[in-house]
């Protein structure tokens, strides 16, 4: 289980980690092309979530690869859960049910990581 629970924190780390830059980086127009939900919220919205992502990517790895508040990678893994189920809705009001499978699936492996590490698996 240790092993299933590190390998999908490094994913959701380089998945989240990437966006999370990208969007509190680059000009909401270049977003807006590949991410369309971007024309709906303000830039500063943006940029929250963008580190917002940031912040989950980086709180997934480092607690628990230094033993520093270890608990902070359940809580991070809960966070980015709850940013997808807010970009669930986005996405359903938008109508973007591509995205929405995407989503669904960083909705499931963040709730993994989250009750992995809250130990509900006894790991």
């Amino acid at each position: 289980m240790e092993l299933a629970l590190w390998i999908a924190q490094i994913i959701l780390a380089v998945m989240f980690g990437m966006a999370g830059i990208m969007k509190s980086t680059q000009p909401k127009e270049k977003l807006a092309k590949g991410l369309p939900w971007t024309t709906d919220v303000s830039t500063p919205t943006v940029r929250i979530i963008g580190i917002s992502e940031l912040l989950g990517a980086l709180g997934l790895i480092l607690p628990a690869a230094t033993g520093i508040l270890p608990i902070l990678t359940p809580i991070a893994a809960t966070g980015l859960a709850v940013i997808m189920v807010l970009a669930i809705v986005t996405h359903a009001r938008r109508k973007e049910s591509q995205a929405i499978v995407f989503t669904v699936v960083l909705l499931a492996v963040s709730a993994f990581v989250a009750l992995g590490r809250f130990g509900v698996f006894g790991a």
